[in-house]
């Protein structure tokens, strides 16, 4: 915050370029009317492959988080992955890898890439069924900078 309180991005010019990866995780539940649609680990609809979709979606998300989060900075990411799975749950688990060699942290990006893809999922299911859950994100792990962490 500016010294008469308006917001502002913070200043990174002085601090070292680190590498930094974040790994954040959303997870979405699934009907069962959906989930019997899946095929060889994919959900087929009239806009295509759900999952590769999403993949799609959240690598794109994450480098566009700076125009999406009012004050991040803008990274050039070095890495970006998304991998979906099905839990034993079958619970939809998509994992978003994001890694950069910055100054300042790079989780902004991999919860939006991760959060994003859970959301494409849901726009390309609801047709099937709107009983679709979007119930959690967070992040798993962050390396580089000031502090490490990961999720207990």
């Amino acid at each position: 915050m500016s010294p008469s309180g308006e917001p502002q991005m913070v200043d990174v010019g002085e601090k070292k370029v680190t590498k930094r990866i974040a790994i954040a995780e959303s997870r979405v539940v699934l009907d069962e009317a959906i989930l019997d649609r899946l095929e060889n680990d994919e959900i087929h609809t009239k806009k295509g492959p759900v999952f590769q979709t999403a993949i799609i979606a959240g690598i794109m998300a994450a480098k566009k988080t700076s125009e999406l989060i009012p004050l991040c900075h803008p990274l050039g990411l070095d890495k970006c992955d998304v991998e979906i799975e099905i839990d034993e749950d079958r619970s939809v688990r998509i994992r978003c890898t994001a890694a950069v060699e910055g100054k300042t942290g790079i989780e902004m990006e991999a919860l939006t890439g991760a959060s994003i893809a859970a959301l494409t999922i849901y726009d390309m299911c609801k047709g099937f069924s709107h009983n679709i859950r979007i119930v959690e994100t967070k992040l798993l792990e962050k390396r580089g900078g000031k502090s490490d962490y990961a999720t207990p």
